[in-house]
């Protein structure tokens, strides 16, 4: 087969990919994560949190499908990185699984009572669902920046050597609770552009500010931790981007500042770090100002701005390896081979304009604002 794009290309592509769908999953599920964190706060009335859920409840399923086109897409186009990833951060992934299963419970079973004790905790189970994610996947991200407690042997195997709580570290909570600032804030965006003029949606706005000043200092103090901290990985050596997907290949060490050496290098890639900043404040100003449009533009550019900048930190690096450098994996040794990412590419090219037309479809077709009445009046409403 003539594959018109080399092995070095190819890789690129797919990270740039694994980008799209992580930052894919982030501006359409995170809202849904973000209204669900909000929900007992929010809603102070049975209708004000129905308003709440009913915001999300058309959308949500679809939305999570790019967490599901995001794992797939690791698993084919780098098995090394989800064959440690995922069993080094098991129980993790275990709770955010756990919490997964809680929304579509919420939903289906929340109204089935009028009970208001009954409702009450299937509204703290959504929150679980919402808070919980966010959270550990910030944990994780800051983890992986620390580098990942793994090793692996002459045969290829990996070797986990963290615990649970180990993940749990400062630096890694600093991370975790800048994820929820920004999904929190994203939220508090849908909110702002699917609830009707009203208490609830006031409510949502305030905790909104709150959480994007909160996702902009942390996430400035998290910049500084990385320029002044103990983190970073470096390649000593040259990598060939042509050779074989075989970790041990690569020579890395652990040096200090390392994460922030490709903003020198490439000057553009400031340009993320910049929208993650740029984005709380211009939710803000959205909120402040009253354009509602504003305010979920501003959500959108923090979650892009602040998960761009860690992939462009990173780069080449995807999994750094904490107890062995050598181990570490980058895009130019834990790939799949050139003929699986190639056919692989031409999937995506025929099938991801088809699912971004129908998303598109789809959201045009169920947009507008809910309101208490019509929540009141339709049966079929959650």
């Amino acid at each position: 087969m003539s594959i018109p794009f080399d092995y070095e290309t190819m890789r690129v592509i797919w990270w740039l990919l694994m980008g799209v769908l992580l930052i894919g999953f982030a501006l359409t599920d995170g809202f849904d994560l973000g209204s669900a964190s909000l929900l007992p706060f929010v809603g102070r009335s049975d209708a004000e949190r129905r308003m709440v859920i009913n915001a999300i409840g058309p959308t949500w399923e679809g939305n999570q499908v790019w967490f599901i086109l995001g794992g797939g897409a690791i698993f084919a186009a780098w098995p090394y990185v989800y064959a440690v990833s995922f069993s080094g951060f098991y129980i993790a992934m275990f709770l955010v699984l756990a919490a997964f299963i809680l929304r579509p419970v919420g939903f289906k079973y929340r109204s089935k009572k009028s009970d208001p004790a009954w409702r009450s905790r299937w509204d703290w189970a959504l929150f679980v669902g919402g808070f919980l994610p966010s959270l550990v996947f910030g944990v994780a991200v800051g983890n992986v920046l620390l580098g990942v407690p793994f090793r692996l042997d002459s045969d290829m195997r990996s070797f986990y050597e963290g615990t649970l709580l180990g993940l749990f570290t400062p630096f890694a909570l600093l991370c975790g609770v800048v994820s929820v600032a920004m999904i929190v804030l994203h939220g508090a965006g849908w909110l702002t552009l699917k609830l009707e003029q009203g208490p609830a949606r006031d409510r949502a706005q305030r905790y909104g500010q709150v959480a994007a000043l909160v996702a902009f200092v942390l996430y400035a103090l998290g910049g500084v931790w990385l320029a002044m901290g103990d983190l970073g990985y470096q390649l000593i050596g040259n990598v060939d981007p042509q050779g074989p997907s075989n970790p041990r290949f690569a020579e890395s060490a652990h040096v200090a500042g390392a994460w922030l050496a490709n903003y020198g290098a490439h000057p553009w890639m400031i340009l993320a770090p910049a929208l993650g900043l740029a984005g709380p404040l211009v939710a803000l100003a959205g909120i402040r100002g009253r354009k509602d449009t504003l305010v979920f533009a501003g959500s959108s550019l923090a979650n892009l701005g602040i998960i761009a900048s860690v992939g462009l930190s990173m780069f080449p690096y995807i999994l750094p390896s904490s107890i062995d450098a050598r181990s570490s994996l980058l895009v130019w040794n834990a790939s799949s081979s050139h003929t699986t990412l190639f056919i692989m590419l031409l999937v995506t090219v025929i099938f991801l304009p088809l699912v971004l037309t129908y998303t598109a479809w789809a959201y045009k077709v169920m947009f507008g604002r809910v309101t208490e009445r019509e929540v009141g009046m339709n049966p079929d409403f959650y």
